[in-house]
């Protein structure tokens, strides 16, 4: 299953310094104007997870493979996007394209790195491009909606189903509202999807701020981060430039330089975590001698949907999962021990599957 999270923001904010130290390569340009980004680069990095590099030991596992998250950096927006400024329409095309959206706004001053707005004010920023998105979906519905209403009329049922959540959806963006405010029932919510509105993307906001704010942030965050649970978001606080030094560095030196500017791990850390829950996922976990696995599903995903993430013959033929919880696993030293104190259960079709569950599927094609 592949998820990704574009990384979005105004010009020289520090995207795409970002960018390279999530994957750790230079894939993205860096430079001090703007557009410096034009076509949108991907990299795959591994979500970190002490709890695979556990059971791995316990197994005695081979190889260790993480689950990963997929993240693209998009050129910057600029004021007037929606109306095709900068490079407006293909910036808004990428996004469309991305499953969740990492804001970075600047939360630093340096005068040798020039803002598109002439100062640094990151609720402005990110009221501008929230601004051009909205802009973007209100165009696209009210264009579709009379194309839909005329097809209700004729009792088309799909047209019928779109109105109705079009209409809301209108009335919310006119009054300055993204589309994920509005509530629809489930059903509804398979209609709103296959709109693709940029608005209704799950958001995280990335305060990107200087390094001697890297540990405890500044009074830019601060109100990044009072704002944006105003909104029902999170924050991730990290200093990009210290984040592209540490991803330079070998291993064993990274925990050193850390800890000398009082961070315990790399921002980075945190905010793929961050991305990893802002889509909604959790990780469950196949373990043996050859390898020790992490994979990734949606919260609410069934066992079947689960064996699927490894292989669609596994779910077409589900019998049962073995399934061990984590905390089982570890306390029983591994799946042997598990077995014998009753912890190891067989879960059938309609069980949900957990994060950290430990699982093993019984299948037949």
């Amino acid at each position: 299953m592949g998820f990704n999270c574009g990384i979005v923001g105004l010009p020289n904010v520090g995207k795409s310094t970002l960018f390279n130290a999530l994957t750790a390569t230079q894939a993205a340009e860096s430079a001090n104007y703007p557009f410096c980004t034009i076509e949108p680069n991907t990299g795959r990095v591994a979500v970190p997870d002490e709890r695979l590099d556990k059971i791995a030991a316990i197994a005695k596992s081979a190889k260790v493979i993480h689950t990963q998250l997929e993240f693209v950096d998009i050129a910057g927006l600029v004021r007037g996007a929606s109306k095709g400024e900068g490079l407006g329409n293909q910036f808004l095309g990428n996004i469309r394209e991305c499953d969740a959206i990492a804001h970075v706004l600047r939360c630093f001053e340096n005068d040798d790195i020039t803002h598109v707005e002439g100062d640094v004010d990151p609720l402005r920023d990110a009221e501008t491009i929230e601004t051009e998105l909205m802009l973007a979906d209100l165009e696209s519905l009210e264009r579709r909606f009379d194309q839909a209403a005329k097809r209700a009329k004729g009792n088309d049922r799909e047209a019928k189903e779109q109105a109705a959540v079009m209409e809301p959806l209108i009335a919310a963006l006119r009054d300055g509202k993204p589309a994920r405010s509005v509530e629809f029932s489930k059903e509804q919510q398979v209609t709103v999807k296959r709109l693709q509105l940029l608005t209704d993307k799950p958001v995280m906001y990335v305060c990107n701020v200087g390094e001697d704010d890297a540990a405890t942030g500044n009074a830019l965050s601060a109100k990044v981060e009072e704002w944006a649970a105003s909104q029902g978001a999170g924050t991730v606080t990290i200093a990009a430039a210290i984040e592209a030094e540490v991803a330079c560095l070998p291993d064993d030196e990274q925990a050193e330089f850390l800890e000398s500017l009082g961070l315990e791990e790399p921002g980075l850390a945190r905010m793929i975590r961050a991305g990893y829950s802002l889509l909604g996922l959790l990780t469950f976990f196949t373990v043996g001698p050859k390898e020790a696995r992490a994979w990734t599903v949606r919260r609410g995903a069934t066992a079947p949907e689960a064996a699927g993430a490894i292989h669609t013959d596994f779910q077409r033929g589900f019998i049962a999962a073995e399934t061990i919880s984590y905390a089982d696993y570890v306390a029983c030293n591994g799946e042997n021990g598990a077995k014998e104190a009753g912890k190891m259960r067989q879960e059938g079709r309609d069980y949900r599957v957990q994060d950290g569950d430990v699982m093993l599927f019984r299948f037949n094609v």
